[in-house]
């Protein structure tokens, strides 16, 4: 402190002002030094991304390194200066400038924040990339692998399909065959079944077979038949617009039950131990009522034979 008070004896002289303390300019070289630094760590930054995350760990450190050495300069610049303003002016720092200085050193900050974020972004993605290459290329290769598996198979598959193409060929030659059998029997049939009173006399001209006529209702009571020859019959119902009927045959110890047969159809089947074949013919359908006749064999040794057809 200087005293303005004068010295006993002489005169008074006027008080010199102090003089600013050396560490002022050290203060105002290191704040312009840490601004420089700031800027050169910034542009370092942005153009080089492959040390960008060690550039931010310097210049964080650095960073805390120069916020020590401001608090303690300040620290010293409050004990050295009697007035701080007066240092400020002198040193030709504003507080605006400070400001200024702060808020750009807070956008370099967010800047850098943002970089590192990008690239840890990027590096990421080409991880990412990496991987999804690395599992296409194993993708494609079982792929190729599965392919040659399917190929092996569909040769051999195609092999059965050729064996079974040829006896499918086979077969529907064979079911040819038998619809033509079946056509040739079923015309023989046709033309030994008589559709009325007239032809019924020719058949039994020829002598070959038997034949009794019936007319037969439907019964009344479910248990009630009728006789033809050494058969027994039951109607069951009729359709007359369709000319059908449905049957009950009683042969033997057995009944046969013939559904939805038409007008002039042969129902064939086979009576006693010898298989003898009989038909059922009806020619007229009314309401619950049918007219027709019995076919039954005069040779019992022949027609003991097991006939080619299957009987229905």
């Amino acid at each position: 402190m200087f005293s303005l008070k004068p010295k006993a004896g002489g005169n008074a002289t006027p008080p010199t002002p102090p003089t600013p303390p050396a560490n002022t300019s050290l203060l105002k070289v290191g704040i312009a030094l840490s601004l420089v630094l700031i800027l050169g760590l910034a542009y370092n930054a942005y153009s080089t991304r492959s040390v960008l995350q060690s550039q931010i760990d310097i210049l964080q450190q650095q960073l805390e390194d120069q916020t020590a050495q401001m608090s303690a300069v300040k620290k010293n610049a409050g004990q050295l200066g009697a007035d701080i303003g007066v240092v400020t002016k002198r040193i030709g720092v504003t507080s605006q400038e400070l400001d200024a200085s702060r808020r750009f050193a807070e956008k370099l900050r967010v800047e850098q924040e943002k970089a590192r974020e990008q690239l840890a972004t990027e590096l990421a993605t080409k991880a990412s990339t990496t991987d999804v290459a690395a599992v296409r290329q194993e993708a494609s290769t079982k792929v190729a692998e599965v392919q040659q598996v399917a190929d092996a198979k569909i040769g051999n598959v195609s092999g059965e399909v050729r064996k079974v193409d040829a006896k499918l060929e086979a077969t529907n030659k064979d079911l040819a065959d038998s619809r033509r059998e079946i056509t040739d029997v079923r015309s023989t049939l046709s033309a030994q079944i008589a559709r009325n009173a007239g032809e019924l006399a020719d058949l039994r001209k020829k002598g070959e077979r038997d034949y009794f006529e019936f007319d037969i209702k439907k019964p009344k009571k479910s248990t009630d038949m009728t006789r033809v020859a050494d058969i027994q019959l039951q109607l069951k119902k009729t359709d007359v617009k369709k000319a059908r009927y449905d049957m009950l045959i009683q042969v033997d110890d057995s009944r046969l039950e013939k559904k939805e047969r038409t007008a002039n159809e042969p129902v064939q089947f086979l009576v006693g131990r010898d298989k003898l074949r009989y038909e059922v013919v009806v020619n007229f359908v009314d309401k619950d009522r049918v007219r027709g006749y019995v076919s039954a064999p005069k040779d019992k040794v022949l027609s003991a034979e097991r006939p080619q057809f299957r009987p229905e």
